[in-house]
């Protein structure tokens, strides 16, 4: 590598439930350094901010969390594929969080006309607006679950 280029470690959170897919960059200790919004579809999004990130940028990711559900089944599938492909690529952690840590427990939709609404421990489809979604200024604040299958909550079609 040549003199001068410095390659700064990372940890990224990606929220490919609805659009936009929001993706959050972290520093070593969790504090928040920037955020990324595509309205394009996660596959390309994702592919083209990793490509960015690594490539031109020069970080060097340490730790990978992702919303693994509810919401978009192809946002939570996509992402899923290209980010458990990247964290053993890279040789980094692996972590999932709940939608709805990243929505302060607002309904999530589900399609037009529905969303999920958490209610104590169960989560229901009912017809009511969902609430947005935000990148936490520290990734402490997040319950990471080394469980990183997709939760769908109802079976993908």
């Amino acid at each position: 590598m040549p003199k001068g280029i410095c390659i700064k470690n990372i940890q990224i959170l990606v929220i490919a439930l609805t659009s936009p897919l929001l993706f959050g960059i972290y520093d070593e200790k969790g504090e928040f350094i920037q955020e990324i919004q595509s309205d394009k579809k996660s596959d390309e999004a994702l592919i083209e901010i990793i490509d960015e990130i690594l490539n031109k940028n020069r970080y060097k990711i340490s730790k990978i969390i992702y919303a693994n559900g509810p919401g978009s089944f192809m946002g939570i599938k996509v992402s899923y594929i290209i980010l458990k492909t990247l964290s053993i690529i890279k040789e980094c952690e692996f972590y999932a969080v709940s939608g709805f840590e990243l929505n302060d427990n607002a309904p999530i939709r589900a399609n037009k006309a529905l969303s999920f609404v958490k209610f104590q421990d169960e989560i229901k489809l009912e017809k009511t607006e969902a609430g947005n979604f935000k990148l936490p200024s520290n990734l402490d604040v997040l319950n990471l679950n080394f469980d990183t299958l997709p939760n769908y909550i109802i079976q993908a079609v």
